[in-house]
């Protein structure tokens, strides 16, 4: 029938046409409705208007039977890494623009001083709550600044990894947390006797290695674990690593580690700055996905 009535009526019709053929395909079942849209088309097959009239009054017709009827099927589908829900992005006003395009930061969610200080605080976490001597035991890494800083730089960067996820806020504290960083990497330098030559050097060089090293880190940490390790590898055992162990390693120590922060509040991060890390080695490994079972004492508490 819809065949039929693109060749009865005029050129410039064809898509009201079109559209109330579809109305009869999916209303087969109302046997009143499709008669009644039948007979209306033979009898107004040359008036546009008229049509568009009774086509709009369908709609509104069985859009106000099938309403109260009407179910919503809901698929449960779990979330893949890919698919996760990902922050909105924060909205700001278009002189906010204009001074961040500048090279300013405008108004945040929280006070800068109290970012500023979290941001320290996060990088002290990254130095002190960090095991540096296990790492250099467990997989043979020489003692000297530059071992250091390779397993320093890891831990930062897992850190931006998650403060970019809260926002202008956590993008302005990934600032402070680098800038914190080379401020303490020049004063170690300075405390070891480096000839200031020499130190100014090696941060040019360990600058240029920084940022090639999040390059890599944030292609493995989206990618899979082959991705993953082969950025281990190159960045923080300079490609001379032959022991597939060790980099199982570390592809299960930064997975875990990430996952461990992911868990904290934001709230908590951009004021507080605390952060906590697992241990290289897990000894027990379902620890990482099941949380601790609660403790009791003898009367249940």
């Amino acid at each position: 029938m819809a065949a039929l009535v693109r060749v009865v009526h005029r050129a410039g019709e064809p898509q009201w046409i079109t559209l109330c053929s579809g109305l009869i395909q999916t209303t087969l079942a109302q046997t009143q409705w499709g008669r009644m849209l039948h007979g209306t088309l033979q009898r107004h097959k040359n008036g546009r208007s008229q049509l568009t009239k009774v086509c709009c009054g369908l709609i509104r017709t069985i859009g106000a039977a099938e309403q109260p009827s009407r179910a919503f099927h809901q698929t449960k589908k779990l979330l893949a890494t890919k698919d996760s829900v990902q922050p909105s992005e924060e909205k700001v006003g278009a002189f906010t623009k204009i001074i961040e395009a500048m090279g300013f930061t405008g108004p945040l969610k929280y006070n800068r001083w109290k970012i500023k200080i979290a941001a320290l605080r996060m990088y002290t976490c990254c130095v002190e709550k960090t095991d540096y001597e296990e790492f250099f035991n467990s997989f043979q890494m020489p003692d000297t600044l530059n071992s250091w800083f390779l397993v320093a730089q890891l831990h930062v960067w897992m850190c931006l990894v998650r403060m970019k996820q809260e926002g202008r806020a956590g993008k302005y504290m990934c600032r402070y947390i680098v800038h914190s960083m080379w401020e303490d990497v020049e004063q170690r330098g300075k405390v070891m006797g480096i000839d200031s030559v020499a130190l100014k050097e090696s941060m040019k060089n360990m600058t240029e290695n920084f940022y090639a090293a999040i390059f890599g880190y944030d292609e493995g940490i989206l990618s899979d674990d082959h991705v993953l390790a082969a950025a281990i590898w190159r960045n923080l055992f300079n490609k001379q690593c032959d022991d597939p162990r060790r980099l199982e390693i570390m592809v299960e120590y930064i997975r875990k580690q990430v996952q461990h922060l992911d868990a904290i509040p934001g709230e908590d991060l951009l004021l507080s700055g605390e952060v906590s890390w697992r241990p290289l080695v897990e000894m027990n490994a379902q620890s990482i996905v099941k949380p601790a079972a609660p403790m009791y004492n003898d009367e249940g508490l």
